[in-house]
């Protein structure tokens, strides 16, 4: 009997995602059970790595089959999920049901910062965004999309922010590594604002080739640009008074 038979059985029967631990941890008991026989016990303290290539053998397979159904590695935990082109059929046969709604676009960039830069602290994200993300964090820890990673060794001990399981699953990636890269995202097309946002490269919200002193900047901002231009327009040479006439 082969080892991706035995795990293909497991998946399917399983009500939720298995790991590579937990599949291993199934073969050990099964080979430790009173009167198991030599099959079961030959599978015995199987290596992970063995288990994870048959799991990737399999689901090679089942991809090749082009099933309606294939095997992912969702959060670091394997099960077999529908193939997309069938959803119009199953909502109507499972029904709809009540989803969360859709993260806004704040939040979506928030969750972005900390999936890249993790651990980070509220302060950091702040630093980066410019704008204040209190409640943002609260609606990403709601919905269980980040976790509290500890306090930062630095002044005052903020807590520090990473991302959940539930992050993974959320996008659908097998890990962190399964991320975008920075190249990648790079690569992809974004519609680039009319008007100037910011001049900081960081933020990555500013045309490429906009340039403007922060002095002017500040001042734009707070809504006194006449007053800029006044200020940091040389003075024009004044004509000097005639003499005065000297009355007898």
């Amino acid at each position: 009997m082969e080892l991706k038979f035995i795990l293909e059985s497991l998946l399917f029967t399983s009500q939720k995602p298995l790991s590579t631990s937990e599949l291993r941890d199934v073969l050990n008991r099964t080979a430790d059970e009173e009167g198991s026989g030599e099959v079961a016990r030959a599978f015995r303290k199987m290596p992970p790595e063995q288990i994870d290539a048959a799991l990737q053998t399999l689901a090679a397979e089942h991809e090749a089959a082009q099933r309606s159904y294939r095997l992912v590695c969702v959060a670091g935990a394997w099960q077999f999920v529908t193939q997309s082109e069938f959803a119009p059929w199953l909502r109507v046969f499972v029904g709809v049901k009540n989803r969360p709604a859709r993260l806004s676009q704040p939040a979506l960039e928030t969750l972005a910062i900390i999936a890249y830069r993790q651990p980070i602290t509220r302060a950091e994200i702040e630093q980066i965004r410019g704008v204040a993300v209190d409640g943002v964090i609260a609606t990403l820890r709601e919905r269980g999309l980040i976790d509290d990673a500890g306090r930062a060794e630095v002044l005052g001990r903020p807590m520090q922010y990473a991302t959940s399981s539930a992050f993974l699953e959320y996008f659908g990636l097998p890990g962190l590594d399964g991320l975008p890269s920075a190249d990648e995202l790079r690569r992809i097309p974004v519609q680039k604002p009319e008007a100037l946002l910011t001049v900081d490269p960081h933020l990555a919200t500013a045309p490429e080739d906009a340039t403007a002193p922060s002095l002017a900047l500040d001042v734009v901002e707070s809504g006194n640009a006449e007053g800029a231009t006044a200020a940091e327009a040389p003075a024009e040479p004044q004509p000097e008074p005639p003499p005065a006439t000297e009355v007898p």
